[in-house]
């Protein structure tokens, strides 16, 4: 499966039992690659990037085979903690292998009995499973609502903690940059002016928004004008477990977000990073335009290359998925939650013909073909 490029191959399955179980079979179906999150395209050869990645792999092995604290800090660890750094604005950074890992080891880290988290009701599992385990008391507060946000907190700094009454240690209030199911971007602003007047810290997840929005793509608070504010890297590289125990990321991993980070700044001596830039934002207005023209009811906001769309009856999420991967032409993520939705999320790689294409001309006609015997569209 080639799922880091504009296409890749899906692998037809067949079933005697009806779905029970499934054998895979020799044929392929090479499709249009709309569920990856490889924004900027770099996760495909690089003419920069990939030439880099292979030289730190002869010159520092595939593996460190150590934790950070003792042999497993590389000249090019070093160097990837100080560029995102440098990226954002920030004094300090430290470096996790990925998004699930990094809120696992953080967030237990930051708060703990005795504490306060308020989390958006639509935080991404990976926050929702950590913040159950870290022993604070959670609340929720209505999906990039700052007005109920503000009750939430009000009502609950009155309260006080559960059977005694006193007063929390501290309170973090956690939201996205982009909603990574709807495609909607935070309220950020507004929400830090509540999290302030009560004097709570606000957590921001920016795993779909750095390097995806943004003028020079750094993400919310860029696009949104948020300053950043202060920074604990020092306690968590002493108190983070992952951090502490676990092996460091590959030498050649680390040297490919290195190159990728240059590029995006302009630091490989060409422009190809605004462009890259400049195209993620044009694909993602244009194909979000089209399909609202469709008549599809499309979430999310502009810029944002997360794009569900709502189909309301479940039924049609199976029939959706199949009648894509039948016309050949488009590979999607349908979610079955509980308004239905399915979502695209387009890379770079995509040109418009490209990202056109499967949402209109081939998958979705003008007049749907009618089913023989049935009195409803095809897609209905």
């Amino acid at each position: 499966m080639l799922a880091i490029s504009t296409t890749f191959d899906v692998v037809e399955r067949t079933s005697k039992d009806n779905n029970k179980t499934l054998q895979r079979t020799s044929n392929n179906t090479r499709c249009l690659n709309l569920g990856s999150y490889n924004y900027l395209g770099f996760a495909a050869a690089d003419e920069y990037c990939t030439t880099r990645v292979i030289e730190s792999l002869k010159k520092y092995s595939a593996s460190t085979c150590s934790v950070r604290v003792d042999g497993g800090t590389t000249k090019l660890h070093n160097e990837l903690e100080e560029l995102p750094a440098r990226f954002v604005g920030k004094p300090a950074a430290i470096l996790f292998g990925m998004c699930y890992v990094t809120n696992s080891a953080i967030i237990p880290c930051l708060i703990g009995k005795g504490g306060l988290i308020i989390s958006d009701s639509l935080n991404h599992n990976l926050i929702v499973n950590r913040v159950r385990g870290s022993g604070a008391t959670v609340r929720v507060f209505q999906h990039n609502s700052p007005a109920h946000l503000e009750e939430v907190l009000r009502e609950q700094i009155a309260g006080g903690q559960p059977w005694t009454h006193r007063p929390w240690k501290n309170i973090i209030v956690i939201v996205e940059g982009i909603y990574s199911m709807e495609g909607e971007l935070c309220k950020l602003p507004e929400i830090i002016v509540v999290s302030k007047k009560y004097k709570a810290y606000t957590y921001l997840d920016e795993a779909h928004s750095i390097g995806a929005v943004g003028q020079s793509s750094r993400g919310v608070c860029e696009l949104l004008g948020v300053d950043r504010a202060d920074e604990i890297i020092q306690h968590l590289k002493h108190s983070c477990p992952p951090h502490l125990y676990a092996t460091s990321m590959s030498p050649p991993g680390v040297q490919h977000v290195i190159s990728a980070i240059k590029v995006i700044l302009g630091e490989d001596g060409s422009n190809r990073g605004a462009q890259k830039l400049a195209r993620i934002r044009e694909n993602s207005n244009f194909f979000r335009s089209e399909l609202k023209k469709m008549g599809f009811e499309v979430l999310g906001d502009n810029d944002s290359p997360v794009m569900p769309i709502m189909l309301y009856n479940p039924a049609k999420i199976p029939a959706f998925s199949r009648e894509c991967l039948r016309q050949k032409q488009s590979a999607c993520s349908p979610y079955p939650s509980l308004f239905a939705p399915t979502g695209f999320v387009l890379p770079i790689c995509h040109g418009y013909q490209q990202s056109w294409r499967p949402c209109g001309h081939q998958i979705f006609h003008a007049e749907p073909p009618k089913i023989a015997g049935a009195g409803h569209d095809k897609l209905e």
